[in-house]
């Protein structure tokens, strides 16, 4: 199973792409499309509610394992630029560059674009994802990019079969109720493997639950590994319970403090001591204050863009996290919202 988010400006073609790769699922401020073909299974995400908000882009890609960002010929404007931080901030491995509207332009302009985005990108995650293009009138290219994505979700099934006898993780994107059944969750296991009558933990509220039923696709399994987008009926806790962006896990440290190593993007304005930041863990969010920042075991009353820093900070509600959690720091009052990345 192969679980894609398309992201760039709002005039790249992004949205009629995603509608055109698979059938129209759940919306929110992101939509997911669904498209199955034999044994090939695809999730794509839009995350529609950017960019008046950064957390839908920030969801969708934590739900995803590729990232494709389209760019028409125009090129880059500073909403696709803003993405290409995101990624940057949240170290994102997969991707491609899709160059949309390929029918709009001419061969050679595509090449010069092509030319223009590596020197842009270079030292980004993105350097060296590989450009394709396409129609996203005619579609033409279309079979060529799933034929792509697919190939590069054989790479990632690889990576995740090391990762399932890890201990398990299931991040929650959706949570309701249903007649007969009760509480239902859809999300996707980040590691390890989840069963059937499995006893978890709903983190960051703690509340025990047992896993009653696993569902692939509508279809009912008795165990789903690391990658599985899944949809579980949960015994002996309530939708109200769970929220978008819980863990369900075994173990997660729970606190509305955080003491995090850092580094700021070379793109941000940086911050200032009791300045209130809005840190993403996971799916979770929550206001932070900068209770203090360290440079090289110095105090100092200001970060700067591009350095590092230790920083301390007070949050206004609990959050859950793990050992090696990425946590994205951003200014929601900033025209580039991403501030930078930590961990602990």
């Amino acid at each position: 199973m192969t679980k894609i988010t398309i992201i760039g400006s709002q005039q790249s073609g992004k949205t009629t792409l995603a509608a055109k790769l698979g059938k129209k699922g759940n919306v929110s401020d992101f939509t997911m499309y669904d498209f199955a073909k034999g044994d090939k299974i695809m999730t794509i995400i839009d995350p529609t509610g950017y960019p008046v908000s950064v957390k839908p882009l920030i969801s969708s890609l934590n739900l995803s394992d590729i990232a494709v960002l389209c760019v028409p010929p125009t090129g880059l404007d500073a909403y696709a630029g803003e993405c290409i931080i995101c990624l940057e901030c949240m170290g994102y491995r997969h991707g491609l560059v899709l160059l949309t509207k390929s029918d709009t332009t001419y061969l050679q302009a595509i090449d010069e674009l092509k030319t223009k985005l590596q020197k842009i990108t270079k030292d980004t995650v993105i350097e060296n994802w590989e450009h394709m293009t396409i129609s996203t009138k005619t579609f033409d290219g279309m079979e060529e990019l799933k034929e792509k994505i697919f190939s590069m979700g054989e790479m990632i099934d690889e990576e995740n079969r090391k990762k399932a006898t890890l201990p398990t993780r299931v991040i929650i994107d959706q949570s309701f109720n249903v007649t007969g059944i009760g509480c239902v969750v859809l999300g996707v296991v980040i590691q390890g493997t989840i069963n059937v009558k499995d006893k978890m933990i709903a983190y960051p509220t703690r509340k025990p639950l047992e896993i009653r039923s696993i569902q692939m696709h509508d279809v009912n399994v008795k165990t789903a590994s690391t990658g599985a987008r899944v949809g579980l009926a949960l015994k002996g806790i309530q939708s109200k319970d769970i929220d978008r962006g819980h863990v369900l896990s075994l173990e997660e440290m729970v606190s509305d403090e955080l003491r995090i190593k850092c580094k700021l993007s070379p793109f941000s304005k940086g911050f200032n001591t009791g300045s209130m930041l809005h840190v993403f863990a996971g799916l979770q969010s929550s206001p932070m204050r900068v209770t203090s920042i360290a440079e090289n075991g110095n105090m100092v009353e200001k970060a700067s863009p591009g350095k590092e820093y230790t920083l301390q900070l007070m949050g206004t509600k609990e959050i859950s996290y793990s050992q090696s959690e990425r946590f994205i720091l951003t200014d929601l009052d900033e025209k580039q919202r991403f501030l930078g990345f930590g961990s602990l």
